[in-house]
C-alpha cells in the first residue's frame, strides 16, 4: 500500500479499496438479529414461551434485513455526497492543502540521549 501525498487521491477510489468480507452485509444482518430479538423481547414480556409464534420472528427477521439494507444505501449515499463536497471543496481552494513531502520517523523524531 503505497502513501498517498495528494489530498485529492484521498477522497477518489480507483478500485483500489476492496471491501472486506462482512463490510457489505454487517448492517442488514445485525439489524435481522435485532429484529429476531425484538421478537424474543415481545415473547418474553408478555410471558409466552421465548419461541413461541415463529412466523413473528422470521417477519421481524426480514423487516429488520429490510431495514438494515435501507440504512446501509442511505450512509452510502451520505458520505458519497460528503465525499463529493470535500472533493469539490478542495479543487476550488488547492492553495489552502499543499502537497506535503514525506518524511521518515528520523527525520521527524528528535534523537534520544538518556539522562543519568
Amino acid at each position: 500500500m503505497s502513501a498517498v501525498n495528494d489530498p485529492l487521491e484521498l477522497l477518489t477510489n480507483k478500485g483500489t479499496r476492496q471491501p472486506t468480507f462482512l463490510g457489505p452485509i454487517w448492517n442488514p444482518l445485525a439489524c435481522g438479529l435485532a429484529g429476531v430479538g425484538v421478537a424474543i423481547f415481545v415473547n418474553w414480556g408478555f410471558r409466552r414461551p421465548v419461541f413461541s409464534g415463529i412466523q413473528k420472528h422470521v417477519a421481524f427477521g426480514v423487516l429488520g434485513l429490510g431495514a438494515g439494507y435501507y440504512f446501509d444505501q442511505k450512509r452510502n449515499e451520505y458520505l458519497a455526497k460528503r465525499d463529493a463536497v470535500l472533493r469539490h471543496y478542495i479543487e476550488l481552494h488547492p492553495d489552502d492543502f499543499p502537497v506535503k513531502d514525506r518524511k521518515t520517523y528520523g527525520q521527524v523524531l528528535e534523537s534520544w540521549v538518556p539522562v543519568r
